[in-house]
């Protein structure tokens, strides 16, 4: 079918350029995508406007009254894109366009097109770059500063790469589709291109509303800087490609690692897998495999009494038992310690898969680790932890621990196992209680099944609290300090946040999920979930050691923010590891790791290699000034000659202008930044400038990293 030419769009049609600012004086009764744009002048005659030329370059003609040099139209709306005219095509209330070319390659500024659309409908086109890998970049949106208004209803609009592909991710395919039901109206396209990213492209999007709101951040160098631990980049085991982490640092922990027994190498899944036993890697490969990779480890010391005495036992039995609610589908004797009714069995005696260990125990394996090292010549752990999760241990491991902990077992249990562990490492580093959560820092176990009972018999003061203020006495009255690092679990407690890593990745569980990162600093948020209080964590914890226990670092032993194959996994990421470097945390570990193929690997990247070649976050934290929906981290190198900055935009649909104050940190001599947005591969580089300002766009929903060499420093010593 051959449409009729359009009247408006060609070499000669009339148009107003696409402006910087919009005119005051809107046209009136447009209703279309673009009621807002600027258009044609009124109330004049036709011929006295003036030509404007389009203000980009085709670099590639994709759609001009025919499919172009090449590509190819796919899609499940009804169309017609045969014959000369504009392509005609009908959404209905879903369905997709697709123009798509096999081997694209290249850089291009914007995507641009021409659209006439039915009046009445209002905003609800959407477009998208994708790849041959399914791989698709984040959808934008048309909106009124995307578009101008030419002859005849037809609309000019130019969607630039910084919206669409700011990453500069490769694409093979641009896709149409409407982002809510729509009526169901023809839309006509035309004139679809790919435009080459020109300074005059570029001078157009810097001035006009495409650019972004401008947020400007001090970096404050002439205040004291402080020091950051580079333990707060750590993660637990990590699959096969934690090696390209960059982590620091490595955590054995975990459940299984509250029975784990050195002499045999045997541990036990407690509630995580029908209460078995089974063999698990040597604690000697672990620890050699974090040093060869110049990370340092951290090692859980069970302390619960009992460890696995073999790698086959398991608790409950049916033979023992009899029936029971599940049982593991590759041992059917092995049952979950629930009746057929779902009601709990009680546990026989613990040696049915375990043997003592007591502090003892616990002391001769810390004997032989240091005897290890004195062979080889250099520590082998960084920091020992007091078991895992112990407010748990009554539902976890309750085939040996089946009574709920109380106040007093927790400190008389860290007293004697890390009395034990300063004998015989005099130097260790020891962290404790590694408890699981909010619950757990305000109560005892004992407490959750008594009705505080526990905490009332304490002089009713939070559990963590009373811990610090008891091992503080110890240590004045013995002289022997058995805690160096409080140590606390954490994980956003909002429904469908977190889910295991996964959770939810709909829009307004992403929101959540980034809102709920501040609950690890701002004393206004008030936690979304059952906790329905300010938790402020950080903070929190070191007003805790500061009124009870003076000295004491702070360690988050777990978190994990979730997300973990979405954009707001990897912002929660990097949002969690500037935090962590704000307030002077001393190791954290993300449990497990984000693995090889995740997002949230790139906020782990932001810190630890950003350009692939070793950039990473400096050694000296350095404040910033507060700016609406973007975080500042930034960082210095002792010599105050380098600066590192992590911008995280949380907005979700608007690009950002980061707009950097650093003239209390010297002459800036270049600045190179890198970005990293969804479905990119990696963080994308921009050209390096040489001085000057610090100003660079942050797309929606994205980090970028500025790296800072100052041709002179300036400032107050480091400390």
């Amino acid at each position: 079918m051959t449409l009729p030419s359009t009247p408006g769009v060609g070499p000669g049609a009339r148009r107003r350029p696409f402006a910087s600012k919009w005119p005051a004086g809107l046209v009136a009764g447009l209703s279309g995508l673009c009621a807002a744009c600027p258009g044609p002048s009124r109330g004049r005659d036709a011929k006295q406007q003036v030509e404007t030329p389009d203000p980009f370059e085709v670099s590639e003609s994709i759609y001009d009254r025919a499919l172009k040099n090449g590509w190819l139209e796919t899609g499940t709306v009804d169309r017609d894109a045969d014959a000369g005219g504009p392509a005609k095509v009908r959404f209905n209330i879903s369905g997709q366009w697709i123009l798509s070319h096999p081997g694209l390659a290249g850089r291009f500024g914007a995507v641009v097109f021409r659209v006439k659309e039915p009046a009445g409908e209002g905003e609800f086109l959407e477009v998208a770059l994708a790849s041959n890998d399914t791989r698709e970049a984040r959808a934008v949106k048309l909106k009124p500063e995307h578009c101008t208004l030419l002859d005849d209803g037809w609309m000019q609009v130019i969607l630039p790469m910084v919206e669409l592909d700011p990453g500069g991710a490769s694409f093979d395919r641009i896709i149409f589709r409407p982002f809510r039901p729509f009526g169901g109206d023809w839309i006509l396209f035309d004139k679809i291109a790919l435009a080459k990213a020109t300074p005059a492209l570029a001078s157009v999007l810097e001035s006009g509303p495409l650019r972004g709101k401008s947020v400007r951040t001090r970096v404050a160098c002439d205040q004291t800087a402080a020091k950051i631990s580079p333990y707060i980049y750590g993660i637990a085991f990590g699959d096969s490609g934690w090696e390209k982490l960059g982590a620091t640092a490595r955590r054995w922990g975990g459940n299984r690692k509250t029975r784990y027994n050195w002499e045999g190498s045997f541990e036990n899944a407690g509630l995580d897998w029908f209460f078995e036993n089974s063999s698990s890697q040597a604690y000697t490969q672990f620890l050699s495999e974090s040093a060869a990779q110049g990370s340092v480890s951290a090692l859980t010391i069970p302390m619960i009494g009992w460890v696995s005495k073999d790698g086959a036992s398991f608790s409950f039995p049916v033979s023992a038992f009899g029936p029971q609610a599940k049982t593991d589908p590759w041992k059917a004797d092995a049952g979950n310690g629930l009746s057929s009714q779902n009601k709990p069995i009680a546990p026989g005696p613990p040696t049915r898969t375990s043997v003592p260990a007591p502090p003892a125990w616990a002391g001769e394996w810390v004997s032989a680790i240091r005897a290890g090292d004195a062979k080889g010549g250099k520590r082998s752990v960084y920091e020992y932890i007091l078991d895992n999760e112990p407010g748990l241990w009554n539902a976890n491991h309750r085939d040996v621990h089946p009574d709920p902990l109380g106040y007093d077992e927790l400190l008389d249990r860290t007293i004697e196992y890390g009395t034990a562990i300063r004998r015989a490492d005099p130097d260790a580093l020891i962290a404790g209680p590694a408890e699981w959560g909010w619950s757990g820092y305000l109560y005892s176990a004992k407490d959750l099944v008594t009705g505080h009972i526990d905490r009332r018999a304490h002089g009713n003061v939070a559990l963590v609290e009373w811990y610090l203020r008891k091992l503080q006495e110890h240590d004045r009255r013995t002289g022997t300090r058995v805690l160096d690092v409080l140590d606390l679990h954490y994980y956003p407690q909002e429904a469908n946040v977190y889910g295991g890593g996964g959770g939810g990745t709909d829009r307004t569980t992403q929101l959540l999920r980034l809102r709920s990162t501040r609950s690890l600093w701002d004393p206004t948020y008030v936690d979304e979930s059952w906790i329905k209080e300010p938790v402020r964590l950080l903070p929190r914890m070191r007003e805790w050691i500061d009124a009870n226990y003076p000295g004491r670092g702070i360690s988050i032993g777990e978190w994990n923010f979730g997300g973990e194959q979405d954009i707001t996994g990897a912002l929660a990421t990097a949002e969690a590891l500037g935090r962590f470097a704000q307030f002077g945390v001393t190791s954290a570990f993300y449990w497990l790791a984000p693995s090889a193929e995740s997002a949230s690997r790139f906020g782990f990247l932001a810190y630890r290699n950003f350009d692939r070649k070793g950039g990473h976050f400096l050694d000296w934290y350095v404040p910033t000034t507060p700016a609406e929906g973007v975080s500042f981290f930034a960082s210095r190198d002792e010599a105050r000659k380098h600066v590192v900055i992590v911008a995280i935009n949380m907005v979700p649909d608007a690009p950002m202008v980061a707009d950097l104050d650093l003239a209390s940190c010297g002459t800036v001599g270049s600045v190179r930044s890198y970005t990293y947005v969804r479905g990119s591969s990696g963080f994308e580089p921009s050209v390096a400038a040489d001085g000057g300002d610090v100003e660079r766009p942050l797309p929606p929903w994205s980090i970028t990293v500025f790296d800072v060499l100052l041709s002179s420093a300036q400032g107050p010593g480091a400390r």
